[in-house]
């Protein structure tokens, strides 16, 4: 992963003395909220329903164990003993007292992190496949271009003050596991005759009015990146509405511009750059940033470990982990580990600083020093040997990260809603727990298969309702609670917003509804391979909305 050298070290050391005196002119009553907002959203820092909350930056999902454990420890002494994984690849802590922000920050800062950029209407946390770098399907490793854009947008003085936030992800596997259709701009890095370039989505997003991306270039060289990024961006600042925030977003200027105008905007400010403006990466600071992600050195292993066998053999509870939650690994005799937080009944994303110290530890003994975050939420260890395999699922099952669910119906998204945000109309926590608990059994799980459900508890879709397969959104009628459901949104390569089954349902009634739509599902597949997301494809969403609305 990379390494700060002496200029980001100094340029982060700035910021957080900057901030520390605008804390303290905040705490005396020198500025009031409103002055104090646009400071503290430079810094990742909110103002919730009870408290502020701060917002840290795990540029693409990649964390070491020394980092992980200073963010248990800022769980432990400055939070109430957790943080929250979020679906930007980076964690939230909900509880932190403004006062205790700055030295947060300083010690963020020891082990070169930051909460820039995770809020405000900037380029925010650059996202990419939480197992780059490992994935058996990816063309080559995305993360060093995402650092590249990481460092061309920190503090770009053009585009400090966009009209909205602006969201950039990369993916180089043809299974899109980066949700690139759904950002303002998504990447997928491709391979011709021996070049490596881009294809560029631009225009996607969530929220009230959900878009997926236009598909604006087929392949952009990476010696050509940048530019055209600034050519987008120019084009979006300059177009883009900024006396309307629910239409400021760049999927709002793709859709109502119409995408063949869009492209040619994008198009001709491109070729209208000057040479003077161009942006030249010299090659070695490319092969520098590369080599900062080198993959670790992995003994050649056999294909098949007896170990791995033997333990599945001996351990029916080991077994159905491993089907669940292992993902194959580029090189034979690994794979990567989900360390899933989304223990049935629980909330989903939170992590106790006991947690997070046993995954560092996982991560030193076992893993190679590497840990990722994605964007459902739960950690990933992308290089774990299968001879050690039964050693970590134990610790892991101690600690309470070895629930047998990854991309199962338990696996949900679930935005933190009306218990923590002040844009919430409802909350999304407690029916994301009831209806874990109505399907709490994993292998019944395991018979249904692979069932993507996203929460969001408003409009603002932060659980990502819309792509989820099923998708639920809570809205306020008159102070009541409701919820609406949707059926067949995804956010993978073939990305598609969900469809409203019809009126929304009380709280306590949406548990036995999806119940009934689960073995709908089940006993309309053709065999037991068939994803729920297929049957609807093939199906239509007909049958599923009869089942949500029937009586028992």
């Amino acid at each position: 992963m990379y390494r700060y050298d002496e200029f980001d070290a100094q340029i982060v050391r700035d910021r957080v003395n900057q901030f520390r005196g605008q804390v303290e002119r905040r705490l005396s009553g020198e500025i009031l909220e409103d002055e104090f907002k646009p400071l503290r959203l430079q810094n990742g820092v909110y103002l919730q329903l009870h408290a502020y909350m701060l917002r840290v930056a795990i540029p693409y999902g990649q964390l070491n164990p020394r980092q992980l454990r200073q963010l248990a420890r800022i769980a432990r002494d400055y939070d109430r003993g957790y943080g929250h994984w979020t679906t930007r690849q980076n964690i939230q802590f909900n509880w932190v007292a403004l006062k205790d922000i700055p030295d947060v920050l300083d010690l963020l800062a020891d082990v070169e992190m930051h909460a820039i950029q995770t809020s405000g209407n900037c380029i925010r946390n650059t996202t990419t496949d939480h197992y780059a770098g490992a994935a058996m399907d990816e063309v080559m490793d995305p993360r060093p271009w995402c650092e590249i854009i990481r460092q061309w947008s920190t503090f770009h003085p053009e585009f400090a003050f966009l009209p909205r936030k602006f969201k950039i992800a990369v993916t180089a596997a043809e299974h899109d596991r980066a949700a690139i259709r759904v950002h303002d701009i998504g990447l997928h890095m491709r391979e011709r005759d021996g070049v490596v370039g881009f294809e560029v989505h631009a225009g996607g997003g969530q929220g009230r009015t959900p878009h997926i991306a236009a598909k604006i270039a087929d392949f952009v060289p990476e010696s050509a990146l940048l530019d055209y990024l600034e050519a987008i961006m120019r084009v979006y600042n300059r177009f883009g509405r900024r006396d309307n925030k629910y239409k400021a977003r760049i999927k709002i200027l793709v859709s109502e511009t119409g995408e063949a105008e869009f492209k040619q905007l994008v198009e001709d400010e491109f070729a209208a750059q000057r040479e003077a403006e161009k942006i030249v990466l010299p090659q070695a600071e490319i092969d520098r940033i590369h080599a900062y992600f080198t993959p670790p050195e992995l003994a050649e292993k056999p294909a098949e470990s007896a170990a791995f066998e033997r333990a599945k053999a001996a351990d029916p509870a080991f077994a159905l982990w491993a089907e669940a939650n292992l993902h194959p690994h580029k090189v034979h005799g690994y794979a990567s580990v989900t360390a899933s937080h989304k223990p049935v009944g629980g909330i989903a994303g939170d992590a106790t600083d006991q947690q997070m110290m046993v995954v560092a530890h996982l991560a030193e003994a076992y893993g190679h020093e590497d840990i990722r975050v994605s964007h459902a939420q739960n950690l990933i260890l992308p290089h774990v040997a299968l001879d050690d395999m039964y050693d970590v699922y134990r610790e892991l099952d101690a600690a309470g990260l070895a629930t047998a669910n990854e991309s199962l119906i338990s696996d949900m998204i679930v935005c933190p809603g009306l218990d923590y945000c002040n844009l919430a109309n409802a909350r999304s926590i407690p029916v994301g727990q009831a209806i874990a608990l109505e399907f709490a059994s994993l292998e019944d799980q395991a018979d249904i298969g692979q069932l993507h459900i996203n929460i969001s508890g408003c409009i603002n879709a932060c659980g990502h309702h819309h792509v989820g397969h099923i998708g639920i959104l809570g809205v306020d009628r008159k102070g009541e609670e409701f919820y609406q459901i949707t059926f067949g949104g995804r956010a993978d390569e073939k990305a598609a917003i969900g469809e409203i089954a019809g009126p929304g349902l009380r709280a306590e009634d949406v548990p036995s509804a999806l119940k009934r739509v689960v073995e709908r599902y089940r006993a309309l597949r053709t065999e037991k391979s068939e994803r729920f997301i297929d049957t609807v494809e093939r199906l239509g969403t007909e049958p599923f909305k009869e089942a949500l609305y029937a009586t028992d």
